[in-house]
């Protein structure tokens, strides 16, 4: 992965609710990974020993603990909201800045603490990894149409930084690929989060910062997965102007979706060949660790694993091309049959 130079600042954006937060880009080494084999491994086992941790506290104690600690942190009072079955965009976004980036309010030690857990640097490595297979799986498809415009679907994604970092990806490898109209369509239950993608877009694209001087526009619109005619309408319309369509889903449809929504979204995308040619998603891993470490929390995740996932991409026109693991799951790279 090329890095950005480390002296030029951090790029901000700020919320609709007036905090400042850091932009996440993979390519600076503020909050660049390390991906390779050896890394993912020690960060896999750092994961189970937690985890292991985690399992010989009595359920009552850490009840009790989570309590007195969400009094003093902001981060995890939005974490443990009993009022949504899901991380919320925006509170994603700040888990994944790295405890060394965290703004104010989420500055304290308990913040800095839940932000270097291993389940979360692997949330943020997650990112990486999607952001990585994008840029990686739309090259090809780019330099053989220069002309064609390219559109971004992201759905469940928030501030869909992971269809922003793809980008930059893009720009600073190949940026005569990225010299034609782009857009960001992202589809979500939230609006605060898009809000937020917006504005870092925005400050990105200003003069003297990765994507200045490319033609991006975003939009939100207002999505029920369980309710495609929208997601058919947008993808009718990429195909009808010719459009390169990519698709992706950080932390969202492959891991919270039913069968029945995960199928019926991929058959709306691959629109009889006509429509994404590649799908980027984020699968819930699926071994024994991963579902006891579900069990028992708010999130309504399905722990399919590639083997649960597969058969329902294959059933939409899909296939797995490549997929890249953590110790929450798997990223996969979907390609029409």
């Amino acid at each position: 992965m090329n890095s950005a130079d480390s002296k030029s600042p951090i790029v901000y954006a700020m919320t609709e609710d007036g905090h400042r937060l850091p932009i996440i880009d993979v390519t600076r080494p503020e909050f660049a990974l390390p991906d390779d084999p050896q890394s993912v491994a020690a960060l896999d086992a750092a994961f189970r020993e937690a985890e292991r941790r985690n399992a010989l506290v009595p359920r009552f104690v850490m009840h009790l603990m989570m309590r007195s600690a969400v009094r003093r942190s902001r981060l995890l009072a939005d974490i443990l909201d009993p009022d949504t079955p899901y991380l919320a965009g925006l509170t994603t976004y700040i888990m994944k800045l790295g405890a060394e980036n965290l703004p104010p309010p989420f500055t304290t030690d308990i913040d800095r603490r839940i932000v270097g857990a291993p389940q979360v640097i692997a949330m943020r490595l997650r990112l990486q990894q999607i952001a990585k297979l994008i840029a990686e799986g739309l090259q090809p498809l780019l330099a053989g149409n220069p002309s064609s415009p390219l559109v971004l679907i992201n759905i469940g994604g928030g501030p869909a930084i992971d269809s922003i970092n793809a980008l930059i990806l893009l720009q600073r490898s190949q940026s005569a690929l990225l010299q034609r109209p782009i857009a960001i369509q992202v589809l979500d239950i939230d609006a605060a989060g898009p809000r937020f993608g917006a504005a870092a877009l925005a400050a990105l694209s200003a003069e003297g910062q990765p994507l200045a001087g490319l033609r991006i526009t975003f939009t939100h619109e207002f999505y029920d997965w369980n309710k495609r005619a929208l997601l058919g309408d947008l993808v009718h319309r990429a195909a009808a102007q010719g459009a390169i369509l990519a698709a992706s889903s950080e932390g969202a449809l492959f891991e919270y979706g039913s069968d029945d929504a995960i199928l019926a979204n991929l058959v709306t995308l691959h629109h009889g060949g006509r429509g994404a040619k590649l799908v980027v998603g984020s699968v819930t891993g699926a071994d024994p660790i991963r579902r006891q470490s579900i069990t028992g929390t708010r999130f309504k995740l399905v722990p399919r694993g590639l083997d649960g996932f597969r058969p329902l991409a294959e059933s939409s026109g899909f296939r797995i091309v490549r997929s890249e693991p953590t110790p929450l799951g798997d990223q996969v790279l979907l390609c029409p049959i």
